[in-house]
């Protein structure tokens, strides 16, 4: 079988080659290869470093809510860089994928250390009791919630549009095994 295909892609391939030393048939030998060994050394080469980058290191995502707004848009697309966090721990502040369920990832922001004591008055965030500046908080917020201690181990998330009703959103504490890593752009 693989020897019938081989040889009509050679010939479909023979028939735009040039002989010549012009060069006149590159572009079409580059679209059209010849199908010799080190062209599916090479193919078996990309596509196991595709695979590896785009199911290890740089996680494809796409941005489907409007949590982040306006941060990261509504409908969007991004790569979890995994390699964010490999020697560092996230800090407040810093915008993270979340790993929610099987395939199904979180972008939230990170508010609150192992430790501290988050609380919500009036949709002002408070931390340890100190109210917080957040300049990525762009809609009038009425949030309430009483403090809570940010357990170890955990960090506390919560998305930057906070102009819905509380009940509407998904935050809390997050187990650090569950940050995937940060959004590449």
């Amino acid at each position: 079988m693989f020897g019938v295909i081989r040889d009509i892609w050679h010939k479909i391939a023979a028939a735009h080659r040039s002989a010549d030393e012009t060069g006149a048939g590159t572009v079409l030998e580059f679209f059209v290869p010849r199908l010799k060994r080190a062209f599916f050394i090479r193919m078996s080469v990309v596509a196991l470093l595709a695979a590896v980058v785009f199911g290890f290191v740089l996680i494809p995502c796409v941005i489907n809510g409007e949590s982040m707004v306006p941060t990261f848009p509504a409908h969007g697309f991004t790569f979890c860089w995994r390699g964010k966090y490999l020697f560092g721990k996230p800090r407040r502040g810093d915008v993270v994928i979340i790993r929610y369920a099987d395939k199904v990832y979180f972008l939230k922001r990170i508010v609150g250390l192992p430790g501290e004591t988050v609380e919500f008055r009036n949709g002002d965030l408070y931390i340890n009791g100190q109210r917080q500046t957040e300049p990525y908080v762009h809609y009038i917020c009425d949030w309430n919630l009483p403090p809570r201690t940010v357990e170890p181990g955990h960090y506390y998330v919560v998305g930057d549009n906070r102009s819905q009703p509380i009940e509407q959103h998904k935050f809390g504490q997050v187990l650090a095994g569950k940050i995937a890593g940060a959004p590449l752009f």
